[in-house]
């Protein structure tokens, strides 16, 4: 990482850009080289002054910020965080720069013009820091093609977890696994209601049912539940949801180790447990626990990884069976669960 993060900020409003300015130039290792009004001034821009990441917002005259982001993935490839509103059609947006190839997102607190930025400015200056050290990958148009036309199997359950990267990770995923997949439990690091949206997002890619868990929901085949953001997740031996607003773990709720813990307890040898890219170690003592009980457990590998963090601490614990590419672990999921 070079000694200052050199930051292009990109927004339509002179006070955002003033305000997100602000916020970066408040922390000594980094340092806003410079802001651009729309999509075209943002490009000459990163011609001129080649930032190090860029903070970019959706809604721009001109050029907007998915084409922009398109546009700089197609020139040259750079860590780009997302400027969005927590709304449908702003969800819908972010996730579609996420396939685009855009590192991570961060919600403005009230809408376009937030007045209140510095709610969430620790956790910009923390995604800022973190995408200085990723590489940004283009991601392909996702297929609706499917791995095999069953799983064939009757008594599984598949544990996921994800965070930094991990949207478009979860959706190549389970965008290719079949109807009839065994019950499927999804924690990814994402803020209070944005995870509805983004069970939605998947429920629209996928050819079996995906919710935002609620407390109480039966686990059952051809359903995958998704951690609430603010809560974490739980399955209880009768099947059922418990959801928790208990302490944070690593600095996370919902986290991805006490859904996978309660899933072992819960399911034994017959839990798939799957631990893909993300900042951290969030996932590695779950999958442990998974490994110990007798289940199989797959990591995505640090090629494919935005950041490669939680499969690397995965890994470095000796609990993970097989590390693949991200490509791959549909094929592998569906094997596994056959077995």
């Amino acid at each position: 990482m070079p000694s200052k993060i050199r930051v292009l900020v990109v927004d339509d409003s002179l006070f955002m850009r003033k305000a997100i300015s602000n916020l970066l130039n408040s922390d000594p290792k980094i340092s806003v080289i410079g802001t651009a009004k729309d999509g075209e001034e943002a490009l000459q821009k990163i011609s001129e002054l080649n930032p190090d990441v860029i903070t970019l917002d959706i809604e721009m005259p001109r050029m907007d910020g998915l084409t922009t982001l398109k546009e700089i993935m197609r020139r040259k490839p750079l860590p780009v965080i997302m400027l969005s509103a927590l709304t449908k059609k702003g969800a819908k947006e972010t996730f579609t720069a996420l396939e685009y190839g855009a590192v991570d997102y961060v919600l403005k607190p009230s809408g376009t013009v937030s007045l209140d930025l510095k709610l969430v400015k620790d956790q910009l200056i923390a995604k800022i820091k973190t995408a200085a050290l990723t590489k940004p990958l283009m991601h392909k148009t996702i297929k609706p093609s499917t791995v095999a036309k069953s799983f064939d199997a009757e008594d599984k359950v598949i544990a996921m977890g994800a965070s930094t990267g991990g949207p478009q990770a979860l959706t190549e995923i389970l965008s290719r696994l079949p109807e009839d997949i065994p019950p499927t439990l999804i924690v990814q690091h994402m803020p209070e209601g944005f995870t509805r949206f983004f069970a939605e997002h998947l429920d629209e890619k996928c050819q079996f049912k995906v919710k935002e868990a609620e407390n109480g929901d039966q686990i059952s085949r051809g359903l995958a539940l998704v951690a609430p953001g603010g809560y974490h997740m739980l399955v209880q031996k009768n099947g059922r949801i418990l959801l928790d607003k208990g302490p944070r773990v690593h600095n996370v709720r919902p986290a991805v180790d006490p859904m996978m813990f309660s899933v072992a307890e819960a399911y034994s040898s017959k839990v798939v447990g799957v631990l893909l890219t993300g900042m951290g170690k969030d996932g590695a003592k779950g999958m442990k626990a998974i490994k110990k009980k007798g289940g199989t457990t797959i990591a995505q590998d640090e090629k494919t990884c935005v950041v490669f963090g939680m499969p690397k601490a995965a890994i470095e614990e000796g609990c993970v069976d097989i590390v693949l590419p991200l490509h791959k672990i549909p094929i592998e999921i569906v094997r596994r669960c056959r077995e």
